[in-house]
C-alpha cells in the first residue's frame, strides 16, 4: 500500500502553517492510498522545569492541551470529507520523556480511543548540567547541550539509544504508540559536528535490544526520509545499519515524510525500494 505514515498539520507551532487539507490533496495527487496524520502530542505541563536550552524547544515543540480538541476535530473532518478518495488515520507523535511516563500514559488513556495510529519518538535526552535538552532544535542548541560528548560520538549515541530503549520498555498503557519514530534523530546534525561514524559494536547491542523488543511488541519502525533533506544530516532515519537489522527481524518499515508543509508530503517515496 502506498502511504505516508508520518505527517503534521497547520496547528504545529514549528510547522509551515499550510493547510492540512491541501496536504491531504497532495497525497491523493501522488496516488497514495493511506495518509497518517500524527501531530506532536502536548508535553507535560511540568516538563519545562527539567528542560534546558532555547525555550522554543518547549514552547514550539507541540500542540497545547487546549488545541487537542481542535486537532482531533480537524482530523475527523478530513477523514469524512475524503473517505471515498483516501484512508486517513489520526493520531499523535508522542514524546518519550523519562520521569513523565505516568502523565503520558494518562494522556493516551484519555485520547487514545479517539485515534487510530500513533508514533513514539525521542526528541529530548539528557545532556550537560543534568538537564534534558532538545535533540533537533538547532546546531547551536545541540552544540551546547551535548558539548561533553561531541568528541566522543559513540558515548553520545549511547545516551541516545539508552533513551530510545527506555521508551520502548516504558509502560504507556493499552494505547501506547505502535510505531517508533525516526530512530536515529541524534544524527540530524551529523555533518556539522562530524558524527558520521557507524555505530560501535556496543551501541549495536543496544540497537538489537530495541529491535528485539519491537518484534515481541509487534511494533513498527518509521522509515523517515526527512533527514535526507536536512542540511546537516543528508541521510534517512534510521540509516543503513539499523534498517538492515530491522529487516532481518521482519519488523514492518513504514514510510514517513514527516511533512510539515505541502511540498514535503510523499517526498522521497520512490527512494524507498532503493534504500531497502
Amino acid at each position: 500500500m502506498l502511504m505516508d505514515g508520518h505527517t503534521h498539520t497547520e496547528l504545529c507551532p514549528h510547522g509551515s502553517g499550510e493547510s492540512t487539507e491541501k496536504m491531504v490533496q497532495r497525497a491523493i495527487q501522488l496516488g497514495m492510498q493511506k495518509y497518517c496524520i500524527t501531530e506532536h502530542a502536548p508535553l507535560p505541563p511540568t516538563f519545562a522545569t527539567t528542560y534546558a536550552g532555547d525555550s522554543t524547544g518547549v514552547t514550539e515543540a507541540s500542540l497545547t492541551m487546549a488545541q487537542v480538541p481542535a486537532y482531533l476535530a480537524l482530523g475527523q473532518h478530513l477523514q469524512q470529507q475524503y473517505r471515498d478518495q483516501i484512508e486517513i488515520s489520526v493520531g499523535f507523535e508522542v514524546d518519550y520523556l523519562p520521569g513523565f511516563e505516568a502523565w503520558t500514559r494518562d494522556f493516551l488513556a484519555a485520547y487514545g480511543p479517539l485515534t487510530q495510529e500513533s508514533i513514539l519518538s525521542v526528541h529530548f535526552m539528557p545532556g550537560v548540567v543534568n538537564k534534558t535538552w532538545a535533540i533537533d532544535l538547532s546546531p547551536e542548541n545541540f552544540g551546547v547541550a551535548f558539548a561533553d560528548w561531541l568528541d566522543q560520538p559513540q558515548q553520545l549515541f549511547q545516551i541516545y539509544y539508552q533513551t530510545v530503549l527506555a521508551s520502548v520498555q516504558a509502560d504507556l498503557g493499552p494505547y501506547a504508540p505502535q510505531r517508533i519514530g525516526h530512530m536515529s534523530l541524534v544524527r540530524k546534525y551529523q555533518d556539522y559536528f562530524g558524527l558520521t561514524a557507524p555505530l560501535s559494536a556496543e551501541n549495536l547491542k543496544l540497537v538489537d535490544q530495541i529491535l528485539d523488543l519491537l518484534v515481541s511488541q509487534q511494533r513498527e519502525l518509521d522509515l523517515n526520509l526527512a533527514g535526507l533533506y536536512k542540511p546537516f544530516c543528508n541521510d534517512f532515519y534510521p540509516g543503513d545499519q539499523i534498517i538492515q537489522r530491522a529487516q532481518q527481524r521482519g519488523i514492518p518499515l513504514i514510510y514517513g515524510s514527516d511533512a510539515h508543509d505541502i511540498v514535503s508530503v510523499g517526498r522521497g517515496q520512490h527512494l524507498i525500494k532503493k534504500l531497502i
